[in-house]
């Protein structure tokens, strides 16, 4: 594949991954409140944990299903012939690890870095969506409420 080809086939996949991502995280966001409904007879303490643990399995599961489409994409190419070799490159290649114990020619390279890309920017999404839930959750605490009240207290 030619350098445009790359370029274009990359951006376009990146896209792709990224839509994905963030539609599927943002339907998290809204079963959230359905799921909320089901579990609020438990104490505070079971709920933040539920709650992170639910969304971290969905992020975790975008970013998955994106190795999984950077995989069949180089099997695609042509740049790898089985599958191993294609989703253990794309999951190296996606976190950025590199060990490099696989390269690609330079017919493939520039489309393998924008797999490096996509799971930078990915990851960095997830990361701050699980920071604000986080945050979110823990604002809502009454534990934290009644520290924080404490402490405004001469």
């Amino acid at each position: 594949m030619e350098l445009t080809g790359q370029i274009l086939s990359g951006t376009g996949l990146l896209s792709l991954c990224a839509i994905l991502h963030v539609v599927l995280v943002s339907k998290s966001v809204d079963a959230i409140p359905h799921f909320s409904k089901r579990i609020e007879n438990l104490s505070y303490s079971w709920r933040l944990p539920i709650f992170v643990g639910v969304t971290f399995v969905m992020v975790v599961f975008s970013l998955t299903l994106q190795v999984w489409i950077w995989a069949i994409s180089f099997i695609y190419i042509g740049a790898f012939s089985d599958w191993p070799t294609s989703v253990y490159f794309s999951l190296v290649t996606f976190t950025t690890l590199g060990y490099g114990d696989i390269t690609l020619g330079p017919e493939h390279r520039v489309f393998a870095a924008f797999a490096a890309v996509t799971g930078l920017l990915t990851f960095g999404i997830s990361t701050a969506f699980l920071v604000g839930l986080v945050s979110r959750v823990l604002s809502l605490s009454p534990v934290l409420d009644a520290a924080i009240l404490s402490k405004k207290q001469p």
